[in-house]
């Protein structure tokens, strides 16, 4: 049975789960296949492409998305799949459950998913201890994010926090100020807080690069559902602090794409299909602000291997996915990988 056939079968008995029971099942049988050597059973080998960005030399440039691993135990099983990078995280400084469940909903028809999971993770001591067991050899990103009992006017000393912990184990950090699953975390994305974040962060960047002599690039992670104006702000304050990079985008709060469809009235991010076009959209002002400035990231709702080149066309020059992973499975790596191997 060939893989395009096997895993709409897999797929069928993992819905039948609850979607964390059965991403914890996934990350399982991703390092039991990794450990065995038996990866290519479900995704096929990718051929080189590299990409250099940032100092960082990318094998090819599909990646995956933050929120698939939040503490660095399926590095092994993610990485064989043929990812070009992978980013960890949302970690936080300190260990916290995040919110209540049921907190994870799938929407299938529309391909997509919501989450209110709020950075449920084991704390950046964790995380970095499993990115020095791992034996991966590829890019590894971090997104660093705040502890939801941290002041927002402090946030900045939880990524500066992660930051720090996290600087001799991976190739990039992320700030995400645009998480919807912590209370008013997208305030962050407002000018002001956001250039005393920039400053800070890269006032840390400085000081480690001089003391580790090599350089983590810093990029920022931004809603899809910013404004025009808040996203030319955003591109301004980018160029003005020489940030690294940006992703576009997080999940959306939108729900004009899933109207009637069940589970659309949780709260939460809205991630998979339905943001593709928000995403593009501020991709696209981003690259016409940054005039090629830095490089951008670009996520969300891609489920082919052309919804990446529209990414790229869209003005990004790297991709990220992870809703894609769970709705088309590991194949979706190679036919992304393909998709973009000219452009």
């Amino acid at each position: 049975m060939t893989l395009g056939l096997l895993y709409p079968l897999a797929r069928s008995a993992m819905f039948r789960l609850d979607p964390e029971d059965a991403h914890a099942l996934t990350m399982k049988s991703l390092n039991a296949l990794a450990a065995t050597g038996t990866t290519r059973l479900i995704a096929p080998a990718i051929k080189p492409d590299p990409r250099t960005l940032m100092g960082i030399t990318f094998p090819n440039p599909v990646g995956l998305a933050a929120g698939a691993d939040k503490n660095g135990e399926c590095i092994a099983g993610f990485g064989a799949l043929g990812f070009g990078f992978i980013e960890l995280g949302g970690v936080t400084p300190r260990p916290q459950p995040g919110n209540p469940k049921p907190r994870v909903f799938r929407l299938p028809r529309v391909r997509g998913i919501i989450n209110r999971l709020g950075f449920n993770n084991y704390g950046v001591d964790f995380l970095v201890e499993r990115i020095k067991e791992s034996r991966h050899k590829g890019v590894i990103g971090v997104n660093l994010g705040k502890n939801l009992d941290t002041p927002l006017d402090a946030a900045v000393e939880d990524y500066a926090h992660c930051y720090v912990k996290t600087y001799q184990h991976v190739h990039f950090a992320t700030v995400n100020v645009s998480s919807p699953n912590t209370k008013n975390l997208r305030q962050l994305q407002n000018e002001d807080e956001l250039a005393g974040i920039m400053k800070r962060m890269k006032r840390e960047q400085d000081r480690l690069a001089e003391r580790h002599g090599r350089v983590v690039p810093i990029l920022l992670k931004i809603a899809p559902d910013l404004e025009d104006a808040q996203i030319e702000a955003v591109a301004r304050l980018l160029v003005k602090h020489k940030m690294d990079g940006v992703i576009a985008t997080n999940t959306t709060i939108s729900r004009a794409a899933v109207q009637g469809e069940a589970h659309a009235e949780e709260a939460g991010g809205l991630s998979g299909a339905p943001v593709f076009e928000p995403s593009n959209r501020v991709i696209r002002q981003l690259a016409r602000h940054l005039d090629g400035a830095l490089p951008i990231i670009g996520v969300g709702g891609i489920m082919s291997g052309q919804d990446a080149r529209a990414k790229i066309e869209a003005g990004a020059s790297l991709v990220q996915f992870y809703a894609g992973l769970i709705y088309r499975g590991p194949g979706l790596i190679a036919e992304v990988a393909a998709a973009l191997r000219h452009t």
